[in-house]
């Protein structure tokens, strides 16, 4: 049945609330470009700790432009004037606004945005809000001048004049060490990918206008086209000990693109005017990755957010599986379940915690609020946060339902056929790290359990030199992507690593203190003691073996001091996001250089 739009737009008010509403998105997306632009200037001027702050600040400029925009609203016109035929009539108005526009994805889910903050959940319709897209983002060139990718035709002056003229182009203000010489390096890896592949008729080397800044990395994105064939290519840009810029590598396997691209980084910060012409080209280079995920790492995570749910609707729709329980250890804190055919993991804070949990829900949420901010150098999984989510009932097994009752009262209600949720996290689905050794040990494969094993020690370093002590390392706390890459994900428990105090374990005075059952030392609310991993994490001969061989430092409470000391004085240290040995120069980066004060 079709909504009853009015047949007229006649309404003044109308048309000044949609004008009200999109001022504040160009508002919004104003600042964020501003903010993007801001970060190649941290970069040429090696101001880590400054372009830290700048991406933090960014995550929260969409919530602040809704908020200012629902007060704007809330100011000026009283309830009783905003009728229905008002809403359907406001979104008339602003899908004219948009025709012409450069980011009108973005502005409508901006527009559902201040809708939902306005009006009660059980009051507003589908037809005042975006459900599906109404205006086309194909074709949408920039009026900036500034084209979304440039095209270069290596067969006309030499495939090392072009990377030479690709780099130059991004016209950075700081010296390379040796351009020539990197370019060389970068030549050299093509040739040896490349090797016997005959060039064709129609071969071109395409690259998007922006550089994508992160950290202390700035990366050119770009495809080759040989004929047909696409083959993607990222050059990560750093700068060496004396702050000159070198090519570090250059990345052609679609894994490691992807693993660059991945949910478990923060976003990347790239000034772009016309954001759905960068999401078309980057699912060129990564035709799996969902367009959801992609406009999240491109910064936009409340698009991504908004594109997750209707792919999440759209699965709902064409599948009949039941949600039920994720399989694992059951958590203290969360009740996780899942849908089987859907590859994420839907998370609820239970109302209370047994012993010896020591927190509260707002706490728990706090945690998850600081993982959203931070940086999560490809170790922790970025959750998407809902509020009042409806599920089916009839795919509710009986004995989840229960569950969720019986844990979370306050927030799980039943209302006519659906299960509303007023508060829940969505993360990407891992394997468990203590299922997936335990699944090596059946199978007796010997390189999974080192493999998991090394990386479970390498996300906790990683985590350590994002300044970020996990609390509790159990092996239940981490999954295993599909990549192979451990990951963290409880988060109820993290601390900054700066707030922790490392200690060693007293010796014992006498022989009673050594039995006792309780310690004979006291400890402090944040006192960690890193021998005590052993006690907890290596009891199995194999997995201790692998861990002493790689990670034996993690239990000595220098190593975390250390780390922590480094930190305070204001270092940044480098997380590569692709593999140590696909570098061009180990020694280009900077490991003792402090950061750049503001």
């Amino acid at each position: 049945m079709q909504p009853a739009f009015p047949k007229l737009l006649s309404s003044q008010i109308a048309f000044d609330i949609a004008r009200t509403m999109l001022e504040g998105f160009n508002k919004h997306y104003r600042l964020f470009r501003q903010a993007s632009q801001q970060a190649k200037r941290n970069f040429e001027q090696s101001n880590w700790k400054v372009g830290q702050t700048e991406a933090r600040d960014r995550i929260s400029y969409y919530d602040q432009r809704v908020h200012e925009c629902v007060t704007i609203l809330e100011d000026e016109y009283d309830q009783e004037d905003l009728s229905d035929d008002v809403w359907r009539e406001v979104k008339l108005h602003y899908i004219g606004m948009l025709i012409d526009h450069k980011q009108p994805e973005l502005a409508e889910t901006f527009f559902n945005s201040v809708c939902c903050n306005i009006l009660h959940r059980t009051y507003f319709h589908n037809d005042f809000i975006f459900v599906r897209p109404a205006v086309s983002t194909e074709y949408i060139e920039p009026d900036d001048g500034v084209p979304t990718y440039r095209v270069y035709y290596p067969g006309k002056e030499g495939l090392r004049a072009t990377l030479k003229r690709i780099i130059t182009n991004f016209q950075l203000q700081c010296e390379f060490a040796d351009l020539e010489r990197d370019v060389g390096y970068v030549a050299g890896r093509h040739s040896e990918v490349f090797a016997g592949i005959p060039r064709e008729a129609n071969h071109q080397i395409q690259v998007l206008a922006s550089l994508f800044y992160r950290n202390k990395g700035a990366y050119i994105v770009g495809r080759g086209i040989n004929g047909s064939r696409i083959y993607p290519f990222v050059i990560p840009i750093l700068h060496n000990r004396k702050g000159q810029l070198v090519l570090d590598t250059i990345l052609f396997d679609p894994v490691h693109i992807a693993m660059l691209f991945s949910f478990t980084r923060a976003y990347f910060m790239v000034d772009m005017e016309v954001p759905s012409a960068y999401v078309h080209f980057l699912r060129s280079l990564m035709p799996n990755k969902p367009r959801s995920e992609i406009y999240t790492v491109l910064g936009l995570q409340k698009q991504g957010k908004a594109l997750f749910y209707r792919d999440y609707l759209h699965h709902l729709r064409y599948s009949s599986d039941r949600f039920e329980a994720t399989p694992g250890i059951r958590g203290l804190v969360m009740v996780v379940f899942d849908l089987p055919s859907f590859p994420y993991v839907f998370k609820v804070i239970k109302d209370h915690f047994p012993a010896p949990k020591e927190t509260t829900r707002a706490l728990v949420k706090e945690k998850y609020q600081l993982v959203k901010f931070h940086d999560r150098v490809g170790r922790m999984a970025d959750t998407l946060e809902y509020s009042n989510v409806a599920f089916p009932r009839q795919r509710f097994s009986e004995e989840l339902l229960a569950d969720l009752k019986a844990v979370a009262p306050s927030i799980v209600e039943e209302e006519d056929e659906q299960i509303i949720i007023k508060h829940v996290y969505i993360e990407r689905r891992m394997t468990p790290l203590n299922i997936w050794l335990a699944e090596a040990e059946v199978r007796c494969d010997d390189a999974a359990t080192e493999h998991g094993v090394r990386e479970y020690g390498n996300a906790i370093k990683d985590l350590v030199a994002a300044n970020i002590f996990p609390g509790d390392m159990l092996y239940k706390n981490f999954g295993v992507t599909k990549h192979g890459r451990v990951v963290f994900y409880d988060y109820d428990e993290i601390e900054y690593l700066t707030d922790c105090n490392f200690r060693k374990i007293p010796e014992a005075r006498n022989e009673e203190e050594e039995m006792a059952s309780e310690p004979w030392y006291a400890i402090a609310k944040n006192d960690v003691f890193p021998e005590q991993l052993g006690t907890f994490l290596l009891g199995n001969p194999k997995v201790r073996q692998y861990f002493m061989k790689y990670h034996a430092d993690l239990l000595t409470p220098e190593y975390w001091q250390a780390k922590k000391e480094r930190i305070m004085q204001g270092y940044v240290e480098d997380v590569f996001p692709y593999p140590q040995e696909l570098r061009f120069c180990h020694q280009s980066i900077p490991s003792t250089s402090p950061a750049k004060a503001a």
